[in-house]
């Protein structure tokens, strides 16, 4: 893809396909976090499970923040 894309090829502008690709992105990292969170706790290391706990609230809170912005955005049109 060349950077003078703007949704001509997708028909959706970039910023727009970048913010739902973005909580696309937060969600799928929680769901595959749930997964290293239960390799480390059968491994009894919590504190790897804890570290991934952390993250995983993360890109819970990155995707809750980029669906509140998304959501503004698409109700404005």
């Amino acid at each position: 893809m060349t950077s003078a894309e703007t949704g001509g090829v997708t028909g959706t502008q970039d910023k727009d396909y970048n913010l739902v690709w973005y909580v696309e992105s937060c969600l799928s990292n929680a769901l595959r976090l749930e997964s290293y969170i239960k390799d480390a706790e059968r491994e009894k290391d919590t504190e790897v499970a804890e570290l991934f706990r952390k993250a995983q609230a993360d890109s819970r809170k990155g995707a809750e923040l980029g669906k509140e912005l998304l959501r503004a955005r698409l109700n404005d049109r």
